[in-house]
């Protein structure tokens, strides 16, 4: 039988995908009869994985272990999986878990995980990059993972200053947010030109799936920007979400048609299922969640439009990529 592989920090991916197709539902710019039910049962399914893969870490992981991982080339990238994980949970509980356990407990339940998440974001995006420092591995796509994370609190974030009462708290809230959206958009904007000088050198290989990886500070970056736009504590920040927001999203749609393609080749050439398909999911629906934020912003039905097709489309590869990794699962191949 197959020997079963380490449980590793990208599993939590699982977690963000699931997560993100709840929240990008509701704060889709079109009402669909039945969508936030829908939408609030995932949010559920995700809070009952997360409660899981964190029961079995506990279990498995030891220092030995997660050293182990971090010094590994691939998996060590992956670290910033659980902190997006526990954040996208949190932010589900306050925009669809307040239906349920009312707004104070969500407001507890947000604030507990963004906090973790934050902490554990921060932690990541310092040691995994200076573990790279001096390696003289190839950058790829996946190299993004550890930094991203900050950019998610900043989103976050943002919905959680929006209920904090008007004031010097909820400015220094706000100004904090700005500073996480700083950490990894500087992170973001070294290694980007490095993951695409590599893609011209060597080509994307076996990492077609990470590819998607890339849309994930985009896509977040866009968001946060326009969440934050929502707190008005400073001078211009409508301004400063509205054009940071556009111009990024011509970017990301670029890297969709760039990314797709590649993507499409690889299927040809016979890709195989692996973890890292849900390297699919959770970018893609940052870019829903960020053309929905826009979408409210301008009111344009440029972006109406465009957040209804791509969350059709993170929909359809969620199904896809859920099933084949249950499938993975249930009926593990004989070598």
């Amino acid at each position: 039988m197959r020997r079963a592989a380490p449980f590793g920090p990208n599993l939590f991916a699982s977690v963000m995908g699931t997560g993100i197709v709840a929240t990008a539902a509701a704060s889709l710019p079109l009402h669909v009869p039945g969508l936030r039910t829908a939408a609030t049962f995932v949010w559920l399914l995700d809070a009952a994985l997360l409660v899981f893969l964190t029961v079995a870490a506990v279990r498995s992981w030891t220092w030995a272990t997660v050293r182990a991982q971090l010094r590994d080339p691939v998996m060590a990238h992956f670290w910033g999986a659980p902190a997006m994980g526990l954040m996208t949970v949190g932010t589900g509980a306050l925009l669809l878990g307040a239906d349920l356990v009312g707004l104070t407990a969500a407001l507890a339940i947000d604030w507990t995980l963004w906090t973790l998440g934050t902490v554990l974001g921060l932690v990541t995006s310092v040691v995994v990059p200076l573990r790279m420092f001096g390696s003289g591995e190839l950058p790829f796509a996946g190299w993004l993972m550890p930094v991203v994370p900050p950019m998610v609190s900043a989103a976050s974030g943002a919905l959680l200053a929006a209920h904090l009462p008007p004031g010097q708290f909820q400015q220094t809230m706000v100004l904090l947010c700005y500073a996480l959206f700083g950490v990894s958009l500087f992170a973001t904007v070294c290694l980007v030109p490095q993951i695409w000088h590599r893609l011209v050198q060597h080509g994307p290989g076996g990492a077609v799936p990470t590819l998607w990886i890339v849309l994930g500070p985009l896509g977040q970056s866009i968001t946060a920007a326009n969440l934050l736009a929502g707190v008005a504590v400073l001078p211009g920040q409508t301004a400063f979400a509205v054009l940071y927001g556009a111009t990024t999203w011509g970017f990301a749609l670029l890297w969709v048609a760039i990314a797709t393609a590649a993507t499409v080749r690889a299927a040809r050439a016979g890709m195989s299922f692996a973890l890292t398909w849900w390297s699919f999911v959770f970018p893609l629906g940052t870019l829903v969640t960020g053309t929905s934020a826009l979408a409210a912003k301008v009111h344009s039905p440029m972006f109406v439009v465009a957040a209804v097709v791509l969350y059709v489309a993170l929909v359809l590869s969620w199904a896809t990529v859920a099933v084949r990794t249950i499938t993975s699962f249930v009926s593990p191949r004989v070598r």
